[in-house]
């Protein structure tokens, strides 16, 4: 949302600067996004002039030359293009060195031949309004010299504000300056709604039906006769221009004007085209169409509501008017409706039409049936004031208010003990009055009643105490460990994946954060399938589904930096992946029968792009990350946890055949490992990657939390090197695995050293390192092990001790 300063001071003035201001709204929870600013610069350069004479260009049949009086005794020429200048006239003038609104920098010049020293300015050329058929003519009491900017709004600062879905009371003018107020302790003016020229009762020859009072639950709306349509005045001109709104006419300005400055949308029917003189809110037939504003024609279904009079549809609920009835030039009676619709729906009706309005962004939120009204209320007064209208008597109220203030009790000893400091309660009531809650003392500390418009946001003693912390000053609080024996220590599962994450950091990896959601094309790039968790009310499009590995949100992250210049990228991520079933077991008897949740469970993966080590003047050419590169990386980690594991051949879609593998922890399958298919790669222009990914729900069952201290021998090692044929379809690791099982006790490491392959056959030699804790070993005792490990490789591998 964008506030205007000027605006905001019109009913409160804080008495700071914009900076200021932003970074006091930034500690009380509005989020100020950027201060920008509205309108021209240099100021000093824009001033009140009036036209001495005019007289046609020499050369120019569509330029005039004027003599433009700038100051007591100072005239300048300048060149104006505008066709309803005149002599007489008093007019905004911007001399050399002013800054306009797109940020050039106005110089003297010559327009054909003719030098010019300055402009005379259209609306639009100083940012008050979107006229440039002419320029603006000022008031003729006005000083020849004197400040443009004491004349009319031409530069504002303004504040950039993000929103919280649960505040659509600050998506208004009036709702931020009350937050203004309560932090700031600026006198408030009252709420431009306080007084109503209007009266209860009927309108005559109007009616309104609801047929549906759950989605519409208040329909105000009041007649206006003999309206004028004409161009707004300056000054609420300008109010929009500076909020990013553009002016129209004083009719619809006077909706958007209303909307922003109390948070109701409005919307005003030419009533003369409303058949029968009567509305009817009600669901849209299947497949029932309408052309709206924008001069679209949607397609509706029975999902959606709308606005209907005796010749159908003329307007699809909150979100946008239809053709039919909008007003035009010639309107003379204006039907101004502000109702109030069911937020959830109607969000769901605007992401089916693809049709997101300033309205419908506010009503999705949740509005409070009592501000329908207090737009009727502001509406009223300006359509009055600004159209020349007679007010019909009566107004149309169907619903009424919402359902009845509820009143909470803030217990004082609460309040410290979840702040951790204690807030004097005389200081908690006035913050809460300041917020326009209704507040009493109780015996033990405050009933607080909430207003209407914090009526969905506000349902608990402890958002009170939200309440009070974040303007009393979260700045002050301090920094304590909750009591009730709380404990602040991470779970032990807290603490090994922290341990996993500290080992890749060690390693040379830097951590990255991805979103949960991913695009349904993700898994076409992957080569895996689409069974995804598809999300009901997604974001985009490009986030419509949950994600299933980490794979493809880290990929994105290396192309992210590779695409920017680094050669060298070393990645990891833990975060959820989401399966639409149980995942690796059956669902129980419980999950069976209700409605089943996505599996969520926690990986981490890690990817690794470019060469494994620096190039350095010994190795000016070093490896790129490979299968074994990966594997060692995976080794380093599941090292830090004190877990087990082995690989087997793998066959993922994502992988490269032959440079593939799953991971194994306690016999169970854990992850993978290996080198992306190329194809992948080449899906997210990479080149090539190696990297792996486990689940820390296979793998941390495994994990040793508190590692046990265990001496260190004084006593040499025995180390023996084994060569065996085995044949060329069993791994390094099956051997390694079944030497391990037949060493016993005294053999504490064995290593694959070397590999040399024939046809058929595999030889693969290994280093074996015996060693006690209490004595020295002898080849005697070594000599039996030995032989067990070499008739355990000829009886389960097929192998044979090479000569």
């Amino acid at each position: 949302m964008r506030l205007p300063l000027f605006w905001l001071t019109d009913y409160v003035d804080p008495g700071m600067d914009a900076s200021k201001l932003a970074a006091r709204l930034a500690m009380t929870g509005t989020e100020v996004d950027r201060v920008h600013t509205h309108g021209v610069s240099a100021l000093e350069n824009f001033v009140v002039g009036r036209v001495l004479e005019r007289e046609q260009h020499p050369d120019a049949d569509r330029l005039s030359v004027c003599q433009v009086a700038i100051g007591e005794g100072d005239v300048s020429t300048i060149v104006c293009g505008a066709p309803n200048v005149a002599a007489g006239q008093t007019v905004g003038v911007a001399l050399p060195g002013s800054v306009m609104p797109d940020g050039t920098r106005l110089k003297k010049a010559k327009l054909r031949g003719v030098p010019s020293n300055g402009m005379i300015l259209a609306e639009d050329e100083v940012g008050i309004g979107s006229d440039h058929a002419g320029i603006m003519v000022l008031d003729d009491d006005l000083v020849p010299g004197t400040p443009l900017a004491q004349v009319l709004p031409i530069s504002t600062d303004v504040l950039e504000l993000e929103i919280t879905p649960n505040r659509p009371d600050c998506l208004s003018v009036y709702g931020v300056a009350r937050e203004v107020h309560a932090a700031t302790g600026a006198p408030l003016n009252p709420p431009p709604w306080m007084e109503d020229p209007g009266t209860p009762g009927p309108v005559e020859g109007v009616t309104v039906e609801v047929q549906d009072a759950e989605f519409c639950p208040r329909f105000t709306a009041r007649l206006f006769e003999d309206v004028k349509i004409g161009p707004s005045p300056r000054w609420l001109k300008a109010r929009l221009m500076a909020a990013g709104q553009r002016p129209i006419n004083n009719v619809v300005d006077i909706t958007n004007y209303v909307m922003l400055l109390t948070g109701q949308p409005l919307h005003a029917f030419n009533f003369d085209l409303v058949a029968g003189g009567k509305l009817v809110v009600r669901r849209a037939g299947q497949g029932e169409q309408m052309t709206t504003l924008d001069d679209q024609v949607r397609t509706l279904d029975s999902s959606m509501h709308l606005i209907d009079d005796g010749e159908g549809p003329t307007s699809i609920a909150g979100i946008m008017g239809g053709q039919r009835s909008e007003v035009r030039e010639d309107t003379t009676r204006v039907l101004m409706e502000a109702a109030n619709w069911h937020g959830p729906t109607l969000q769901r009706t605007s992401q089916k039409l693809g049709l997101r309005t300033e309205a419908s962004g506010r009503f999705e939120k949740g509005l409070p049936p009592e501000q329908s009204m207090w737009g009727t209320i502001v509406a009223t007064q300006l359509m009055l004031e600004l159209t020349g209208a007679r007010l019909a008597p009566g107004t149309i109220d169907v619903g009424g208010e919402g359902p009845a203030p509820k009143t909470i009790r803030l217990r004082e000893e609460k309040v410290t003990r979840l702040l951790g400091t204690a807030v004097p309660i005389r200081e908690q009531a006035d913050i809460l009055e300041a917020l326009e809650f209704d507040v009493h003392d109780a015996g033990d500390g405050l009933d607080v009643t909430v207003p209407a418009f914090r009526r969905n946001d506000v349902t608990r003693e402890v958002d009170l105490i939200e309440e009070v912390a974040r303007i009393w000053g979260l700045e002050k609080l301090p920094a304590t460990i909750p009591g009730h024996g709380m404990s602040a220590r991470l779970t032990p599962e807290q603490r090994l994946r922290r341990r996993a994450g500290d080992a890749l950091v060690g390693a040379g990896f830097s951590e990255a954060i991805g979103w949960s959601f991913q695009a349904p094309e993700m898994a076409r790039r992957l080569r895996i399938d689409d069974s995804a968790v598809k999300l009901r009310n997604p974001l985009s499009e490009d986030l419509a589904v949950m994600r299933t590995t980490l794979l493809g949100s880290l990929l994105t992250s290396v192309r992210h930096n590779t695409a920017r210049g680094a050669e060298d990228v070393r990645l990891f991520e833990k975060g959820s992946v989401y399966f639409d079933r149980p995942h690796r077991r059956e669902p129980t008897a419980a999950e069976a029968r209700s409605t089943p949740l996505p599996d969520e469970r926690m990986h981490l993966a890690a990817l690794m792009t470019g060469r494994i080590r620096p190039a350095s003047w010994g190795d000016g050419n070093p490896p790129t990350a490979d299968f074994f590169a990966a594997k060692g990386v995976l080794e380093t980690v599941l090292g830090a946890l004190r877990v087990d594991f082995t690989v087997v051949r793998g066959a993922d879609p994502f992988l490269h055949p032959g440079r593939a593998a799953r991971v194994l922890v306690g016999g169970e399958d854990a992850g993978w490992l290996g080198e992306i298919h190329p194809g992948v790669a080449a899906e997210f222009g990479l080149a090539r990657v190696a990297g792996f990914e486990l689940d820390f729900g296979a793998v941390l069952p495994h994990a040793v939390v508190a590692p046990h201290y265990e001496d260190l021998t004084s006593f040499p090692a025995i180390r023996q090197d084994l060569a065996f044929w085995v044949p060329a379809d069993r791994t390094a690791s099956e051997l390694v695995e079944v030497v391990r099982g037949a060493g016993g006790k005294l053999l504490k490491d064995v290593r694959v050293f070397d590999v040399y392959a024939r046809e058929g056959q595999t030889s693969l030699a290994v280093r074996l390192e015996f060693r006690a804790g209490d004595r020295t070993l002898t080849d005697d005792e070594i000599s039996p092990q030995r032989e067990k490990i070499v008739k355990a490789v000829a009886e389960k591998l097929e192998g044979e001790l090479r000569g």
